[in-house]
């Protein structure tokens, strides 16, 4: 789950990669020529496919932060994640930090959203397989979007994914319990990414994702020093940290910006729902995560009810097609992780 795609509540500034803090400056003017050389060399990759790579990429990622564990442990690597994307992020939209009150308010407030659902995506994943930690987790922006929807049906798409929630978190065992918390911890943090994302994306398009992620990095400072200060000086924990931030963050959040570009957003959410599964199939190749027949159905409840809530969407009776407050924008817009949270 990476934290890529912050600002849906600006379709346009979703549509343009090169779109950055203010007008005219040479930072957004050499931005907007990086993304357009970018695009044309993926251009010719249809959207679907796009989208696959990212999914792919942002699990192998979270597996790989997995294996880290051995050596450092889960504080540690949320800090080398959202340190090494909060760097490429800064450098590729340049910023301005120049903020008025309420501005930097909203950007805080997501960077703690974003360091919090994190360390706790990553402590969950420590206690339960990859698939159940992030099924789990996506059940906060599922259940805001199901509740800020005015249809009644919504409300049964939510039973529904509790009820799967239950199932996947039932393992037994004080182990399985905690995890289970935390990920609903996750969950919680991963739903106020929903309007804290659009309030920050529509002031603030792609640079205020960057000066999230460096907020989230300052608040996820501590604890991964007081973890693990001393492993952060091997080179190849750096390397491994810093792969594991780019399959999680760069390679994800370039896919969907582009599929973005070419597909509606029911269809992008659509695709999206369907990471838990990617998920739980990554760790079983690269891990060797295996789920319960009860867990396979609570994934397969998580995935009906988000595809549900987003087909649902269509026939909202006022439905604002770039409000990042309307069901399928809000679970289109924070299902991944910039998080998306691997």
């Amino acid at each position: 789950m990476s934290i890529d795609i912050a600002t849906n509540a600006s379709a346009s500034a979703l549509r343009s990669p090169g779109a950055g803090v203010g007008t005219g400056t040479v930072a957004e003017s050499g931005a907007g020529t990086g993304a357009a050389v970018g695009r044309r060399g993926i251009g010719v990759v249809p959207a679907p496919a796009l989208m696959l790579v990212g999914m792919v990429s942002t699990q192998v990622g979270a597996a790989f932060a997995k294996q880290l564990f051995g050596t450092v442990g889960p504080a540690t690597v949320t800090l080398m994640r959202l340190g090494f994307s909060a760097l490429v992020l800064l450098l590729w939209w340049r910023p301005s930090v120049r903020l008025d009150r309420r501005t930097a308010g909203a950007v805080a407030a997501l960077g703690v959203a974003i360091a919090g659902m994190n360390i706790c995506f990553y402590l969950a994943m420590a206690r339960m397989p990859v698939g159940v930690a992030l099924t789990v987790g996506m059940a906060g922006p599922l259940a805001v979007a199901g509740l800020s929807s005015r249809r009644a049906g919504d409300r049964l798409w939510i039973v529904l994914a509790a009820s799967g929630i239950a199932l996947l978190g039932w393992q037994g065992g004080a182990a399985g319990l905690t995890g289970l918390l935390i990920a609903l911890v996750c969950a919680v943090f991963w739903g106020s990414y929903v309007p804290l994302s659009a309030r920050v994306g529509a002031v603030l398009p792609g640079g205020g994702l960057a000066l999230a992620m460096a907020f989230g990095t300052l608040c996820s400072l501590p604890a991964g020093l007081a973890e693990g200060a001393g492993t952060l000086a091997r080179p190849e924990v750096l390397a491994f940290g810093f792969g594991v931030a780019m399959l999680s963050s760069l390679v994800p959040y370039t896919c969907e910006m582009e599929t973005l570009r070419r597909v509606s957003k029911l269809v992008f959410g659509v695709l999206l729902s369907l990471e838990p599964a990617i998920g739980a199939l990554t760790a079983l190749v690269v891990l060797r995560e295996t789920l319960s027949a009860a867990q396979v159905a609570g994934l397969v409840a998580v995935v009906a009810a988000s595809i549900g809530v987003i087909r649902g969407s269509r026939r909202a009776p006022t439905p604002d097609p770039d409000s990042a407050l309307s069901p399928a924008p809000a679970l289109t817009a924070t299902l991944t992780e910039g998080n998306r949270k691997s």
